[in-house]
């Protein structure tokens, strides 16, 4: 068996057990460079990727390919190009021949080249919503129209939708593509309405072939602003041209949002991007590390990753603050130093979830106010979020159920345990209450 279907047998495999998304990050580019008797060395593109695999995957490599050659008994990595031949054809082949044109198109769309899916680190919190960006930028306009993605502040929302962008431009060089923040669409259509421009400024809109907005809950409450928009919208989406949205939360849970917007939103792909576990985390520093050429020891790492678990942009900001002074002082940063460096960033933990807090958001999720949660008030969009409310208040704060009662309008403890038991038994089977749920208990670790 030739090097090279030996590695593709070990690569079919490895796609069988893994996400589409991860197998895409962690194997592209990877090829058995050498074969010398019981010893195979794996060409893998980048040190990151080295430690990824070696880590998590060498294992599962080795046995494999045990599997296939039982003389087989060592593997070992090195960082090397996979193809250089192919990699140059394939560079040509996307336009890089013309790379002065190539940054024109980006900066015309509004996009940072800086932002690939090549540095987009993959876990499990975000793979769908990376998955579905992939498919969008391989073939704009016919799957996922709109992609909408969701998630709170700083989990790379923006990352993924410039990646969009940039992809495309590299796959499709004569389409037309804007990036812009909601904010300053908001500020374009009120300006257009104002110098009654608005039929020119949805004219320019509606040649675009890919349009991209991050943050479109700054539409909620601007019902002249949404109703241009609305036009705009069905132009493009009438003539396939692809639409990707960003918000900090679900269609439905945006509010003060024209229904006819909300369903048109909710009728592509919506994906989720939550909060990364500690392996991510401790991968995204090492990845961003590699972009700057610099390197951390194992304890720091861990230290930031450790200390920094809900906001990628703020976990990025504490990383730069310690490579520069690595930097500066020319000098591996010790964990100590680092504590101080960082004192400002992690001597403020997570505020305490409280009550309070639990109804505000809550009530806010649901566009309710704080005294309908509290009241005794029967109405069908009352009585589900004042449960939800009781079985947070039991699973945060440990409350007994006659405390819980007591707080919601003095009701029956036996009113608790219900609440309790049926949101419990509910999460099991709804996904979309458990989404909810969810999105509610992001909120509250960052109040």
């Amino acid at each position: 068996m030739t090097k090279e279907n030996l590695w593709q047998s070990v690569l079919a495999q490895i796609q069988l057990n893994i996400s589409e998304a991860n197998f895409a990050t962690w194997f592209k580019n990877t090829r058995i460079l050498s074969r010398e008797g019981e010893s195979v060395l794996i060409s893998v593109p980048s040190s990151f990727v080295k430690e990824w695999i070696e880590s998590k995957y060498k294992k599962t490599i080795l046995k494999i390919l045990r599997g296939q050659d039982q003389k087989i008994k060592k593997i070992d990595f090195v960082v090397g190009k996979a193809n250089p031949e192919k990699e140059r054809l394939s560079l040509v082949s996307v336009n890089d021949e013309q790379p002065e044109l190539k940054i024109l198109q980006i900066n015309k769309a509004g996009l940072n080249s800086r932002y690939t899916f090549e540095n987009f680190v993959v876990g499990s919190f975000n793979e769908l919503a990376h998955a579905a960006a992939q498919a969008v930028s391989e073939n704009p306009g016919i799957v996922y129209n709109p992609l909408f993605i969701y998630g709170k502040v700083g989990l790379g929302k923006t990352h993924l939708l410039q990646a969009i962008g940039n992809e495309i431009i590299k796959r499709f060089p004569e389409k037309e593509i804007k990036y812009i923040p909601a904010e300053r669409l908001v500020s374009g259509i009120i300006s257009a309405i104002r110098n009654r421009t608005i039929e020119t400024f949805k004219k320019s809109h509606r040649k675009i072939d890919v349009l991209i907005i991050d943050d479109i809950q700054f539409l909620a409450g601007k019902e002249k602003t949404q109703e241009e928009f609305f036009h705009i919208f069905n132009a493009l989406y009438q003539n396939q041209k692809q639409i990707v949205l960003s918000s900090d939360r679900p269609p439905k849970a945006i509010p003060a949002l024209a229904e006819r917007l909300r369903s048109r939103f909710e009728g592509g792909m919506i994906a989720d991007i939550g909060y990364p576990d500690l392996e991510t985390r401790i991968a995204i520093l090492k990845a961003k590390t590699q972009d700057r050429k610099n390197s951390l020891s194992e304890n720091i790492y861990n230290f930031l990753a450790s200390t920094i678990q809900t906001n990628i942009r703020e976990l990025e900001g504490a990383l730069n603050r310690v490579v520069l002074y690595q930097k500066t002082h020319n000098k591996k940063i010790t964990l100590e130093e680092a504590k101080s460096l960082l004192k400002k960033t992690t001597s403020s933990p997570l505020q305490k979830i409280t009550l309070k807090k639990i109804i505000q958001t809550v009530a806010d999720f649901y566009d309710l106010k704080e005294r309908d949660l509290v009241s005794n008030s029967r109405r069908k969009e009352i009585v589900r979020p004042r449960q939800i409310a009781m079985y947070l208040q039991r699973i945060k704060l440990q409350s007994s159920y006659p405390s819980i009662a007591r707080k919601f309008g003095g009701k029956d403890h036996t009113t608790a345990i219900y609440a309790f038991k049926k949101i419990s038994k509910e999460l099991q089977e709804d996904e979309a209450l458990e989404r909810d749920i969810n999105l509610i208990c992001m909120r509250l670790s960052n109040i």
